[in-house]
């Protein structure tokens, strides 16, 4: 069973659930997918929502190794992404020598405004923590106390694991961005990140991959095989 968290935020329902259907569509394993959704964790994520934070899951992500009851390995994703690729493969990356698997961007974006008018900051370690793969059992400094008390760029810059050594690469196809990384053909894709605007905001409706985006919407809704 590949246990798969994904943040939610009711503002970005329609992306969630097109993720999950571009996950369940080519999984040639099961999955077990669990929406990070506030209303869910009102007895472990209490801390109060800061100006700089875009999403409603930006620090309830730190969280998955607890709801893991620190053991086994998961996935967390970002909903603002659509998978191309069998998420099995992305599973069979995961290697007990390291804390927490991620892409290591060097992600510096020039604007300072993303979809719905958030601020877009800039911090060392930029959309790391938008997909990781979770060593759960060593992540036990994860407490519900320690996500809710530390600061936000200690827990995004991945503080918490203590050595950089720690933290695996996973290649960069699995955590594309949009519209920064240089465009390149599907197939050689495996995970869509629209991190500025998905195409279900109308200003962002023409974005790279929005055909993509669109299609698997199509294909979530239609009643045909």
């Amino acid at each position: 069973m590949i246990r798969i968290f994904i943040g939610y935020d009711p503002r970005e329902a329609i992306a969630y659930h097109v993720l999950c259907h571009s996950i369940l569509s080519r999984s040639t394993r099961p999955v077990l997918i669990t929406p990070l959704a506030l209303s869910h964790l009102k007895d472990v994520m209490w801390r109060p929502r800061h100006n700089l934070q875009s999403t409603d899951f930006s620090f309830s992500r730190f969280l998955v190794p607890y709801l893991c009851n620190f053991a086994d390995w998961a996935i967390f994703m970002d909903c603002d992404m659509l998978v191309l690729d069998d998420i099995a493969n992305l599973w069979e990356l995961k290697d007990d020598k390291f804390d927490v698997m991620c892409v290591k961007h060097n992600h510096a974006p020039k604007e300072t405004k993303k979809f719905l008018d958030q601020p877009q900051t800039q911090y060392e370690k930029k959309n790391w923590s938008s997909v990781m793969l979770f060593n759960s059992q060593k992540c036990t400094v994860l407490t519900p106390k320690y996500v809710n008390e530390e600061t936000g760029l200690n827990l995004h810059r991945f503080n918490w694991v203590g050595d950089d050594t720690l933290i695996g690469d996973l290649p960069p196809h699995w955590n594309h961005l949009v519209d920064y990384d240089p465009k390149v053909p599907e197939e050689r894709v495996s995970n869509l990140h629209f991190t500025t605007g998905g195409p279900y905001f109308e200003e962002f409706k023409d974005c790279g991959y929005s055909d993509l985006w669109f299609k698997e919407r199509d294909k979530m809704l239609s009643t045909k095989k």
